[in-house]
């Protein structure tokens, strides 16, 4: 038989003291994000609050992100900085996956502290290839975009075959407070733009990455 509340006053306190000593919602969903396995061609990632699976690129996807990659890999060549890919990128209990970035190229001192990933702090530009779909649209323009912000991320790239007839946006100057952006540069693809700062600063971005513009 249950007891009642007035019959066991302590039930309540002793609860309020369990509820009081739950993990917040971060450790949750940390723990939750490194236990999982998925199945080969997913990925997880914890943004805003929630883990997030999705499936790798298509085709079209992939080669933008090759493209991009061998290209930055040129540009940056022997220095101290490099571009990855498939690599964990953490802040405070949180992680996503980029489809590239630049970081340094000795990336061992600037793990996480249970070595998972990279530490946003050492990331200096982040790149998303935006994959169809309402939710994978949202999660690189508006979701990730604020994340990036949030955690100082110095440039944070958007290569859009879905805006128009595909558009590049690149973004720099982040608010964390505001999780928002100071400079916002947009083009149509077509159009060339280069990135202003950081060890890609003079980097283009222009048809031999995007491939021409849409329709």
């Amino acid at each position: 038989m249950t007891a009642l509340a007035h019959e066991r006053p302590e039930t309540m306190s002793e609860t309020s003291a369990e509820i009081v000593n739950l993990p917040d919602l971060d450790e949750v969903l940390w723990q939750a994000w490194k236990a999982m396995e998925l199945p080969e061609g997913y990925r997880a990632e914890i943004i805003e609050g929630a883990i997030e699976v999705s499936p790798t690129g298509r085709l079209s996807h992939a080669q933008i992100i090759n493209r991009l990659r061998n290209a930055l890999v040129r540009f940056l060549g022997e220095g101290e900085y490099a571009a990855f890919q498939d690599t964990n990128v953490i802040h405070q209990r949180k992680g996503w996956i980029p489809d590239v970035l630049i970081a340094p190229e000795d990336l061992e001192p600037h793990g996480d502290e249970e070595e998972l990933g990279v530490a946003a702090s050492a990331v200096s530009l982040i790149a998303e290839v935006v994959s169809p779909g309402k939710r994978n649209q949202d999660r690189d323009r508006v979701r990730k975009r604020r994340e990036y912000a949030r955690a100082g991320i110095p440039v944070y790239v958007i290569i859009d075959d879905y805006d128009s007839h595909g558009t590049v946006t690149v973004l720099t100057e982040p608010e964390p407070d505001k999780a928002d952006w100071v400079g916002v540069h947009r083009v149509p693809y077509g159009t060339e733009i280069t990135i202003p700062e950081g060890p890609a600063k003079g980097f283009v971005i222009g048809e031999t990455i995007t491939g021409p513009k849409r329709g």
